[in-house]
């Protein structure tokens, strides 16, 4: 049996950026699901959290997982959870998402900076936190579509 510790930092966002989840009560209702879709198709979902034009979530991958095939999953569920429940078929996600592998020592701050996104975008837009994350990872601005 494979001992494996890959802790990864998903953030996607709606599409165009639109503040599909404004309400707390709605994005309280999309985390939820996000919760209860990973445990029913075997992701290991660590925390998850956003606001109301994106989301943030940690995933501890499993040896037969690959980013693309949890995101598709996540995103694909939570979208048409979404379309039925908070915006009568409006929603979507965009296309892209961002991933990001974790230290273990920096699980507990990352946690806690995904928990105060609300008071967290007071300050920042989510355009500047999604280019500091892209640069913080290597990734230069010239030639990337931010969006």
């Amino acid at each position: 049996m494979p001992f494996i510790s890959i802790h990864i930092h998903f953030v996607w966002a709606t599409k165009h950026r639109f503040p599909y989840l404004a309400t707390k009560n709605d994005r309280l209702e999309v985390w939820k699901h996000i919760r209860k879709n990973a445990i029913e198709k075997g992701i290991h979902l660590d925390f998850v959290s956003g606001y109301a034009d994106h989301c943030h979530c940690i995933v501890s991958l499993k040896a037969t997982q690959s980013t693309d095939d949890v995101m598709q999953l996540i995103k694909g569920e939570s979208s048409n959870f979404i379309n039925n429940n908070i915006c009568n078929g409006e929603f979507a996600w965009q296309q892209g998402y961002y991933a990001a592998a974790v230290p273990i020592q920096s699980l507990d701050k990352l946690r806690e900076y995904i928990k105060n996104q609300e008071e967290h975008h007071k300050a920042q837009d989510f355009d500047q936190e999604y280019e500091k994350l892209l640069l913080k990872i290597g990734f230069k601005k010239v030639g990337i579509d931010w969006s």
